[in-house]
């Protein structure tokens, strides 16, 4: 065979896995023309009008109104849809979460408790750490969602305990807030944390009291000590992102959600979802916020921006400042010690992750270099040291489009949410905590009073503070019909009511997912809501999510990005 022709044969080869390329990563077409009928249109506009029937060209909504109204629009080629009296809705915005980690199932044992998973004591952990281990036999070793309040012995597991499953073998697990990692004595040795490590500033170092010096690290580390064992679990191969993002990108649509957030993402895997939006690898759209402490001397110094790293569906519209921890991992920041006393030490009421000087100099910072900004607070100190920022800012760097986002909010006090409404501060509250951890909340971490306004979104509608509520998936699973639901009900896994003067409307709650937090992104003007003009990201609901007595028990019976069908429950 000729040179020329072995060419020939290679160019054809690489052209024909092009085709097949272009042809698997194609996203899925949208009719010309669609139209559903005879059924409820909730449009989520400003109005909150509801229509029969809604007109789709191409991407787009075209028209809605009544059922004979947009029949008037139907020619022989429209592909028509008949609701049969189900709801047709915008698709759920996740407001606040860390997509694709989700899927981090591919590459991370699941330690999660119940009511989401099935690890109740110490051994079953570490079972489940040995089983994924012969699955997965090479690099570290890594595990998730572990609930030390849920496991029997009622703390956390140890390097010691770790060193069971493996002494040689590097082994990270993270805390079910995300905020804290236990790592083994293999793993200590490669992060290179021993007795003489300082702690970092921001974080803690865990010691075991009855070693000889009491400084021997038991393997548990808080917030910023617990950075680089987060980013060895995530320092994971090509494959593995493929794997992880298409099993988050099935399970978001199975919910609904059209519209994701990555909020706090290391940079290694922004730079990676990008392509892979690029390449349609996932349908979704992604919007994203980088870690302050990753970007802060070339973003604060003007040589880079956010939105540089944008392509596909992926957008970059703020950057996320950590203020403080979780207040389940004992590391939220409070103004008032916690109920039940951390370790004997009933002044405790934890730390913050930045401290005041420095964030009131990273918020200035963001303010002259006009980049906008989510901030991570859940103690009620945080948020007042976030506020008073924000506050300082706009005196030295006047910026009146400026739309500070809190993320989770969760303690804010009554005066603290009227704060947000003169600053222009907008939260996202983390509403399903109030079942999976208000029990909890009430007697271990905040008492009774406190608890009951945990994620206050009554008062925020009080102060005319719009806000949005979000599950912080992978903390819990990603279902947006669950967030709705405790806005509603605040119920808690025992079934008690908390807070009911924080409970708000169904209506209120479904923009919560939708219009506002699509808003809370700069994202409302394409999305979030239907109407003419607008993407059509939607979903078919089995039943009316404003009547429903248990609106978790609908079914999302199809999922649309772009009037394309990207997910059908059948």
């Amino acid at each position: 065979m000729s040179y020329r022709v072995g060419l020939a044969i290679l160019a054809a080869f690489l052209l024909g896995i092009y085709v097949l390329f272009q042809i698997a990563t194609r996203p899925p077409q949208a009719p010309d023309h669609q139209v559903f009928v005879n059924g409820q249109i909730l449009t989520m506009d400003a109005n909150n009008a509801i229509a029969e029937a809604i007109s789709i060209r191409g991407a787009t909504v075209e028209r809605v109104g009544r059922t004979e109204e947009i029949l008037a629009l139907v020619s022989d080629e429209t592909e028509v849809t008949e609701l049969r009296g189900r709801t047709l809705m915008p698709g759920f915005v996740d407001a606040h979460g860390h997509f694709p980690g989700s899927g981090q199932v591919v590459f991370a044992a699941d330690l999660n408790s119940p009511p989401i998973g099935d690890i109740e004591n110490i051994p079953a952990l570490l079972n489940r750490l040995r089983a994924f281990a012969e699955s997965r036999p090479d690099g570290w070793l890594s595990g998730f969602g572990y609930d030390d309040t849920l496991l029997t012995e009622g703390r956390h597991p140890t390097r010691d305990d770790l060193d069971q499953v493996s002494q040689s073998r590097p082994i990270a697990i993270s805390h079910i807030s995300g905020h804290l990692y236990v790592v083994n004595s293999a793993a200590l040795a490669a992060l290179g944390i021993d007795e003489m490590t300082p702690d970092p500033e921001g974080g803690l170092i865990q010691r075991d009291p009855d070693s000889p010096d009491g400084r021997r690290p038991n393997g548990v580390l808080e917030e910023t000590a617990a950075r680089d064992a987060m980013r060895q679990m995530l320092d994971i191969g090509i494959l593995d992102v493929l794997r992880m993002t298409t099993f988050a990108a099935r399970e978001y649509l199975q919910a609904g959600v059209t519209t994701a957030s990555a909020g706090g993402m290391p940079l290694s895997l922004v730079k990676a979802l990008g392509p892979l939006s690029r390449f349609n690898v996932f349908p979704q759209r992604v919007a994203l916020f980088p870690l302050l402490e990753e970007v802060e001397t070339e973003l604060l110094g003007g040589t880079w921006r956010p939105e540089t790293l944008a392509q596909g569906r992926l957008s970059l519209p703020r950057v996320k400042i950590i203020a403080d921890g979780s207040i389940q991992g004992y590391t939220g920041y409070l103004s008032e010690p916690y109920y039940e006393s951390y370790k004997g030490d009933a002044r405790y009421r934890g730390y913050p992750s930045v401290s005041r000087t420095d964030l009131f100099r990273q918020v200035e910072g963001l303010h002259r270099q006009k980049v906008q900004y989510a901030i991570h607070v859940n103690g009620d100190a945080s948020v007042q040291d976030a506020l008073d920022a924000i506050a300082a800012a706009q005196r030295a760097v006047p910026w009146p489009e400026v739309r500070p986002l809190f993320i989770h909010a969760q303690m804010s006090r009554e005066d603290q949410v009227r704060r947000m409404a003169e600053l222009g501060v907008t939260p996202s509250f983390f509403s399903s905590h109030t079942y999976y951890w208000g029990d909890r909340h009430v007697a271990i971490f905040m008492g009774p009073e406190r608890a009951a306004n945990m994620s206050p979104a009554g008062w925020a509608l009080a102060a005319g503070v719009r806000y949005s509520a979000h599950a912080d998936t992978p903390v819990t699973p990603m279902r947006p019909l669950q967030v709705v639901w405790s806005q509603v009900k605040r119920t808690t896994t025992s079934g008690a009511v908390l807070g009911p003067h924080q409970q708000v409307t169904p209506l209120q709650a479904l923009r919560a997912v939708t219009i506002d937090a699509a808003w809370q992104v700069f994202l409302d003007g394409s999305v979030g809501s239907l109407e003419p003009g607008k993407l059509a990201d939607m979903v078919i609901l089995s039943g009316d999510p404003l009547k429903a007595p248990d609106v978790r028990a609908l079914v999302v019976e199809k999922t649309f990005i772009g009037g394309a069908e990207v997910f059908s429950h059948r």
